[in-house]
């Protein structure tokens, strides 16, 4: 599997020269992300001199995208926006790259091999895919959240696994309050813009990569908006989540107060007490959004930052130490709860749970514990109307670099 990463900046990775078999040109790598598993990886490319490479067969479903310089693929010239996608098994034709060229490079499902001049292979399904995605027009994306604004160019979609790869614009003053989930893992490059939300600032050449169901989101779009290419291993729904808590605690053996033994407790709302705080513009922002899907019948609670307010673990805690109190049968006795035992004899070993809401496995995807991902809460899975919706998985501490990345805590 890969790991959670977000957010870090490409020039926080080190060059690596590029695994591209079988072209000839001097090229290097920055390794965004790689599966170690079944060889996915999604790489920056730079190339150093001309380079090419002729007609074969990928062992990988392969993207190229270009940054900057240009592109040419069986013939066709393409510069800024060219992208091709090859399915593993198809055959392709010569493709080439000018010197000083910046490139996105994914491999999914596969290794970095290639076969020169190999044929067809008997498995193979579909087509390689040309596009010069500076000449497409943007198309406001079908379910664009609390509030209009984004704008989409669908670049290549499977039609049997639903792996989708497009390029998303948001326009500035686009916003969103809630926290959102998805069946599916979700990885972007930043190529213009600026946009804040939990887990850091994207800026042109930040990158992330979400397992499914992680939680994310609070955005806000700065000046000009943000673009960014992003991709996904099937359908995109948005599971939303108010009102987000989180603690957690444990009892240090020998790394307390003077190396000896103590209990420790934190929860998110103490960790938003430390966080960067949210400027006056992204507040602003958060209510108009808020706003805008009250006028469209939503009943979304207030947005609260962390570290302000009522801490709602607390809260949540109470409430589930009231619920047992009263299942016990112990609301009927006195202030502090104490009776006398001499005149009546029963049983105090009371049957009692903390109601804390939905089971969280009644929120599992059928197959959750039964498929090939069952060893990964992670894995993204196909998901219809009518299927359970899964919980999110917490990853309160992705990977993520001190150029790029920070921890609001509003993501957990």
């Amino acid at each position: 599997m890969r790991p959670h990463v977000e957010l870090i900046h490409e020039k926080d990775y080190v060059w690596h020269g590029a695994e591209l078999v079988g072209g000839e040109g001097r090229t290097s790598e920055r390794r965004l992300s790689v599966d170690e598993e079944d060889g996915s990886s999604s790489l920056r490319i730079d190339f150093h001199t001309d380079w090419g490479r002729g007609p074969g067969v990928h062992h990988a479903d392969t993207e190229y995208y270009v940054l900057d310089g240009s592109m040419t693929y069986d013939g066709r010239l393409i510069g800024k926006g060219g992208y091709v996608h090859a399915p593993k098994g198809v055959p392709t034709e010569t493709i080439t790259f000018a010197e000083g060229t910046r490139i996105l490079h994914y491999r999914e499902y596969g290794d970095a091999g290639f076969d020169l001049g190999a044929g067809r292979w008997a498995d193979a399904r579909g087509d390689v895919t040309v596009a010069d995605s500076d000449a497409m027009t943007w198309d406001a994306v079908p379910n664009a959240g609390p509030m209009p604004g984004l704008f989409i160019k669908y670049l290549h979609i499977d039609p049997v696994t639903g792996f989708y790869t497009r390029l998303v614009h948001s326009q500035e003053g686009w916003s969103d309050h809630r926290l959102a989930h998805h069946p599916c893992y979700e990885e972007a490059y930043t190529i213009e813009g600026r946009m804040e939300y939990n887990f850091g600032t994207l800026v042109g050449g930040t990158y992330f990569f979400r397992p499914a169901r992680v939680k994310h989101g609070h955005f806000t779009t700065m000046e000009g908006g943000v673009t960014w290419l992003l991709r996904s291993d099937g359908e995109l729904q948005n599971w939303y989540t108010q009102n987000e808590w989180v603690r957690w605690g444990g009892e240090a053996v020998n790394y307390g107060a003077d190396g000896g033994r103590m209990r420790w407790s934190q929860s998110s709302h103490d960790l938003g007490k430390g966080s960067p705080e949210r400027s006056e513009r992204d507040l602003a922002d958060l209510r108009a959004s808020l706003a805008y899907a009250r006028e469209q019948g939503a009943t979304d609670a207030d947005f609260v930052p962390h570290g302000t307010g009522a801490d709602k673990s607390l809260l949540a805690i109470a409430k589930a130490l009231d619920a047992v109190r009263l299942q016990g049968g112990h609301g009927e006795h006195g202030e502090h709860g104490e009776h006398d035992h001499s005149d009546h004899d029963h049983d105090h070993d009371h049957e009692v749970t903390a109601d804390w809401g939905a089971d969280p496995h009644s929120l599992e995807h059928a197959d959750e514990r039964a498929d090939g991902g069952s060893h990964n809460w992670g894995a993204g899975r196909p998901w219809k109307a009518g299927d359970p919706i899964p919980a999110p998985i917490v990853s309160s501490l992705p990977v993520r670099s001190r150029s790029a990345g920070r921890w609001s805590t509003d993501g957990m």
